[in-house]
């Protein structure tokens, strides 16, 4: 399995704090979130990691030229990375040729959520928070007898359950067809300001696209200033209280 991260966006909101250098580098215990994107995806075997850059991938190329945990990178440069996310996607098309697993750099999370995606039994999956009700800007998954319908910001009418995407979406090789020319349609029409999760809404309807439930494990994304604040005084002593507490978990048999 490849990794494809996507690391091309401004972050606009988030300038203020990063002061020019791209949001997957904000540290949060010490930390950048790429680094622990990394280092995450090596523990669980994949080795294979492929960075979608744009907006100041110097501070990226160089942050991993340094890090210990990057080990083989791959890059691709998405020269649109002003518009919407869904060009990220298209632009490594080409490196799409084995299971993949596609996931936002601007995310902090406990790695047994990774670990419960890459593991899944579902050979093309989201995660879902099935405790996030949709106050503002969650894009949120809709299901149905245990299928997507629709990851999007805004909920479609009829389904069985919801919860906000986390951002990782593993597919299984044989189903990136039908996911590239779902966002080529997109492509050539034109919207390049789409988000990824809107242009894969033709991908929803064809393939039969499963889902993890991971409410209660800690994680957040982080757009704004008070994501980073939360992200260090509530959700990193959760991830290490949950790594405490499995190491230290006496084995029963």
């Amino acid at each position: 399995m490849k990794a494809i991260i996507f690391a091309a966006g401004v972050g606009r909101r988030l300038q203020g704090v990063t002061q020019g250098r791209p949001k997957c580098l904000v540290e949060i215990g010490g930390r950048t979130l790429l680094s622990r994107h990394v280092e995450n995806l090596g523990r669980l075997g994949v080795r294979q990691v492929v960075l979608v850059v744009g907006f100041a991938q110097d501070h990226i190329r160089k942050a991993m030229a340094a890090d210990p945990f990057a080990q083989d990178i791959r890059w691709v440069l998405n020269e649109q990375f002003t518009r919407g996310s869904m060009t990220s996607l298209w632009a490594a098309r080409s490196e799409m040729d084995e299971d993949v697993v596609f996931m936002d750099a601007d995310v902090l999370y406990a790695p047994t959520i990774l670990a419960r995606l890459l593991h899944s039994p579902l050979p093309t999956a989201l995660l879902m928070d099935d405790t996030v009700k949709q106050t503002s800007e969650e894009c949120m998954i809709a299901a149905k007898a245990g299928r997507v319908l629709a990851l999007s910001k805004t909920l479609s009418p009829t389904y069985d359950e919801a919860g906000e995407g986390v951002g990782f979406l593993k597919v299984q090789k044989s189903d990136i067809p039908a996911l590239l020319q779902s966002v080529q349609a997109h492509m050539e029409a034109g919207t390049l300001d789409m988000e990824y999760e809107d242009a894969l809404q033709g991908f929803f309807n064809e393939v039969p696209v499963g889902y993890e439930k991971i409410g209660g494990i800690p994680w957040i994304e982080i757009d704004f200033p008070e994501d980073i604040d939360r992200a260090s005084l509530e959700i990193l002593p959760a991830m290490r209280e949950l790594e405490n507490n499995a190491t230290t978990t006496p084995v029963t048999r």
